[in-house]
């Protein structure tokens, strides 16, 4: 896992990504533990506070579970939850700019899809 290289983006929010794209791709799949604070912020060079407060908005979501004493853990369900969420920001917002980009640079879809 490391940060995504896009900048214009909070640290907090990049962490989320990398989190995320780690549950998705199952690195961590329901109930297996995540890293520390401490763990995941020296591996990402980041601050342990910018860490937590990643976390919290999955532990606000529901996607990460915290046993005290013990970690967090990926909560039942994460990842299909996550790649539900993904996939509407993905059709409502980064889809239309995709399209009109394509559209602008004449890439018929249909031989777009041959070249893959």
């Amino acid at each position: 896992m490391t940060l995504r290289s896009s900048h214009e983006k909070p640290v907090y929010v990049r962490l989320r990504e990398v989190i995320a794209d780690a549950i998705l791709a199952g690195r961590y799949g329901d109930g297996d533990p995540l890293p520390s604070v401490r763990a995941l912020a020296a591996e990402q060079g980041a601050n342990p506070l910018t860490v937590a407060k990643a976390y919290q908005g999955f532990q606000d979501e529901g996607l990460i579970v915290v046993k005290r004493g013990v970690g967090m853990f990926v909560a039942s369900g994460a990842a299909a939850r996550l790649r539900t969420s993904e996939r509407q920001a993905f059709i409502t917002s980064e889809w239309p700019l995709i399209r009109d980009r394509m559209a602008r640079l004449g890439i018929d879809p249909a031989e777009l899809m041959q070249s893959a």
